[in-house]
């Protein structure tokens, strides 16, 4: 990067730090320390909301998956409106109405302590894994920049967020929150009007479309039923609705945002903005990746996205091998790219054979270029079994810092790393409370004073921050981080979800019933997620029925045994 990229990340980040830690300054108690003192207004909400969910990986991931796969993934996010109506109908208003700090608290009024303390546990786990995800993403970012191993820049990334949430707690993860997210959309705008600029002078915004949709990557609504296709409409609307009612309605890390909320319909007016602005947002993600697409059918792209990986592998033995699969790689490129101008020029002059032909050599030419990456792939292992062969995350990395103009490629990877900085400071903030709250206040210490419960908290912070780094450590080897975090939530969210609505919805159920449930439910979609029975977010839709079946079973088996009447 440039100096005045660097001046520009550097700013960026000291600014949202200082003025997180400015407007969180004061925090006295663990009331303000864990919920804001709950007065923030509906926008503060929503923005706050929207960068929990908005991670590095999302900006980093989201790219890279609609570049190899097409649109498809955005049907993940048509569940998000629904269950918006459905939290602002029920979970919200119980939440504000019982003045709790964390959702598991409700259950331990509803069932028990061991329901609380198992769906507190479940959440602990989850959420702690998955952050660790998060922060290896912008760390992505300064090992491709330096050039040094994501270890060390993980370290950093990490202690960076640490340092903030320990100080400022919930208030200065929202307030920055705030500002990263209005940061975030200026430069998504930006950046999107940069790709279409750096293509081809007769290749506009349509065409690059027409081209990107020829070869498979438009296909934005996939309507076939199939359990095994991850993104289809019925996924997204069904699986995908269950896992968002979870996330939203269970995770800590989002209840602690709109439970910030000044009222109840200051969070619900937050939620429901959500709802309306997440699905454009990813949309618009998603078509940077398809439009990066297009720009790499005019301008040869490298043969490995990660440079660290490809440079190991230029300083090997293998550099003969490599360099023969590169050239192999460049005259694929050349005729693939004749194809694009024949491509284009058909669609020109509406020519429909020709815009059969040119499609069909396209995708040969396309096939052929993943065959010589699959070769070089191999090598990387052949020359370190340890070599991450996954170069998803760093394709629009990539194009960002190779192609666009002096300082704003500062700003976009500053974006980001804000965008890290915001979901992971939730994250934390939200394990630190659960912890807290659902164990150490319960279990450990029932009647000690606000600065206790304070500094409790703030220690809570490093030991899950310290947790998620180590975490961190190993999430190079997962693949794909966007769908690898919804992936590890769908094998749990479903059982949360299920306990919930049994709470909620059917008052004859009692906690030793529900508890059972709960926990025969997890044990068979893990085994149904482990040996991939059916596409991931279906675990959600499976999880939170069984959870219901299983407790009625439950509820009526132990009423025969004791004789007793179900709970009412």
């Amino acid at each position: 990067m440039s100096s005045l990229d660097w001046a520009i990340l550097l700013l960026t980040l000291v600014v949202i730090i200082v003025y997180g830690v400015y407007k969180s300054r004061g925090e006295k108690d663990i009331h303000g320390y864990l919920l804001g003192s709950q007065s923030l207004p509906w926008y503060h909400v929503c923005l706050s909301v929207m960068a929990t969910q908005a991670s590095a990986i999302t900006f980093l991931s989201a790219p890279g998956l609609a570049y190899s796969s097409g649109m498809s993934f955005v049907q993940f996010y048509f569940g998000v409106p629904l269950a918006m109506i459905v939290l602002c109908i029920t979970f919200v208003p119980i939440f504000h109405r019982l003045k709790v700090y964390t959702a598991y608290e409700y259950l331990e009024q509803r069932f028990d302590v061991k329901t609380r303390a198992l769906t507190a546990f479940l959440f602990l786990i989850q959420r702690g894994l998955s952050t660790g995800i998060t922060i290896y993403a912008p760390s992505i970012i300064l090992s491709t920049i330096l050039n040094i191993n994501t270890t060390y820049t993980t370290l950093f990334i990490g202690c960076l967020v640490v340092f903030y949430t320990v100080y400022g707690g919930t208030k200065a993860v929202s307030y920055t929150q705030m500002l990263q997210m209005s940061i975030i959309f200026c430069g998504l705008f930006a950046a999107g009007a940069m790709v279409v600029h750096l293509l081809p002078a007769d290749i506009g915004f349509v065409k690059a479309i027409s081209i990107a949709g020829k070869m498979g990557r438009t296909n934005a609504i996939d309507l076939t039923f199939d359990l095994n296709n991850k993104y289809t409409l019925w996924t997204g609307l069904l699986g995908g609705f269950f896992l968002q009612l979870s996330y939203f309605g269970t995770d800590q890390s989002q209840v602690g945002r709109y439970l910030s909320g000044a009222s109840t319909d200051q969070s619900r007016l937050g939620l429901l903005m959500n709802g309306l602005v997440k699905i454009p947002m990813q949309f618009l993600i998603l078509l940077i990746g398809i439009l990066v697409f297009a720009f790499y059918q005019y301008n040869k792209p490298p043969v490995f996205f990660n440079s660290f990986e490809l440079n190991k592998l230029e300083k090997s033995r293998y550099k003969p091998q490599l360099d023969q699969l590169k050239l192999q790689y460049e005259h694929i490129h050349e005729e693939k790219e004749s194809a694009v101008n024949r491509m284009s020029k058909a669609l020109d002059a509406n020519d429909t054979a020709q815009i059969s032909a040119g499609r069909s050599a396209l995708q040969l030419a396309d096939q052929r270029e993943k065959t010589v990456k699959k070769q070089v792939t191999d090598l990387m292992l052949e020359n370190d079994k340890h070599a991450n062969t996954d170069d998803n995350n760093y394709i629009f990395l990539s194009f960002v810092t190779q192609y666009l103009p002096k300082g704003l490629v500062g700003l976009l990877i500053a974006i980001i790393f804000l965008a890290s900085m915001g979901s992971t400071a939730s994250a934390l903030n939200s394990l630190a409370s659960t912890t807290v709250i659902d164990i150490y206040k319960r279990f450990v210490h029932k009647d000690g004073s606000d600065m206790r419960y304070l500094q409790a908290s703030r220690l809570a912070t490093v030991f899950w921050g310290v947790v998620c780094i180590i975490m961190a450590l190993y999430a190079g080897k997962i693949g794909n981080l966007l769908e690898a975090v919804n992936i590890l939530g769908s094998y749990i969210y479903g059982t949360i979800l299920g306990v919930f609505l049994v709470a909620f919805y059917i008052k004859q159920i009692g906690a030793r019933a529900v508890f059972t449930g709960a926990i025969l439910t997890q044990l068979v979609v893990t085994a149904l997620g482990w040996h991939e029975v059916v596409a991931y977010l279906w675990l959600n839709v499976i999880g939170c029925a069984l959870v219901i079946l299983f407790s009625l079973a439950a509820e009526l088996f132990l009423h025969k045994k004791t004789g007793t009447r179900p709970v009412s």
